[in-house]
């Protein structure tokens, strides 16, 4: 089976884990389950959830206990995504192909959508409390995901590129916003993988660091698109960094240091894989495919 035949597989399976977790829509706030879940449903890699998943079988993992935490890592990168398009921010009116939540929903009810999500998120990765007996692992997991969405995390990252809007971003300002803004989660994503998998300290740092650099390599192709893709392509307003005024890896280094750069740090994430225990041909041939993506 051919790569892109996996992943398509892949992908299937994780949009039913996270299907599952997703609240019914019925009951008076009945709306805000229907922005919650048009949001997470409008489609995506589901990137985070697959890394998080063959992370954990890398070391050995075989429980359902990964499945709580799948869905909240979605949960929560949706909810970034739903108040990053809101007039306040990006003010996007296009989210992979599909109108934004707030264009769909309405202003407000989009900020409660993306709140809604933020919260049910750790509503749902507590489930897996009540899914195994290594419940250490869980509470480490679930502290994990509270510092890496948090203001040492996603939102302080989001907080430094709000602040710099409009202004000149030195490139130290820059990567620590891929760092926190773009990287932790998927940090986050990789470091539950280990944690709920039995590893040490040693290798969930070593996992800190791969998903470090697959951070970094993804947000500078996500540059890239932003310049050289199309609204088809990537499922969303071409040129929007340019429109919003903002420094990116791009702009600093241009185009061809850019891909340079991006298959670089690619490199160094399989390099930091091939020092972890087990196999995982397939988590290696995802990390690779991220340098060529066009969406």
């Amino acid at each position: 089976m051919e790569m892109r035949e996996k992943l398509a597989e892949r992908t299937k399976a994780v949009e039913a884990v996270v299907e599952q977790y997703l609240p019914k829509e019925a009951g008076h706030q009945k709306t805000i389950f229907e922005a919650m879940n048009y949001s997470v449903r409008a489609g995506g890699k589901r990137l985070r959830p697959m890394l998080m998943q063959e992370t954990y079988r890398l070391f050995g993992g075989t429980g359902a206990e990964i499945e709580p935490f799948m869905a909240a890592i979605e949960m929560i990168h949706t909810s970034s995504l739903v108040h990053d398009d809101l007039p306040c921010m990006d003010n996007d009116e296009l989210r992979r192909g599909l109108p934004t939540t707030w264009v769909k929903f309405g202003y407000d009810m989009a900020v409660l959508a993306g709140d809604a999500l933020m919260i049910y998120a750790f509503e749902t990765a507590a489930k897996a409390f009540a899914m195994t007996a290594q419940t250490e692992r869980v509470g480490q997991a679930v502290g994990v995901l509270a510092q890496k969405t948090g203001i040492y995390g996603m939102i302080g990252g989001q907080v430094v590129d709000v602040e710099l809007t409009d202004k000149p971003i030195p490139e130290d300002k820059l990567e620590f916003i891929y760092r926190l803004k773009t990287g932790a989660l998927l940090e986050a994503s990789m470091m539950i993988g280990a944690i709920l998998g039995g590893a040490c300290a040693a290798e969930i740092a070593k996992v800190e660091e791969m998903a470090a650099c697959i951070g970094l390599a993804f947000q500078i192709q996500d540059d890239i698109l932003d310049v050289t893709g199309t609204a088809e392509q990537i499922g969303k307003p071409v040129l929007s960094d340019e429109k919003n005024h903002k420094t990116t890896y791009v702009t600093l280094h241009g185009v061809e240091q850019a891909h340079r750069d991006v298959e670089q740090v690619s490199q160094d994430a399989i390099a930091c894989l091939r020092e972890l225990p087990g196999e995982n041909p397939f988590l290696e041939a995802l990390i690779q495919m991220l340098v060529t993506r066009e969406k």
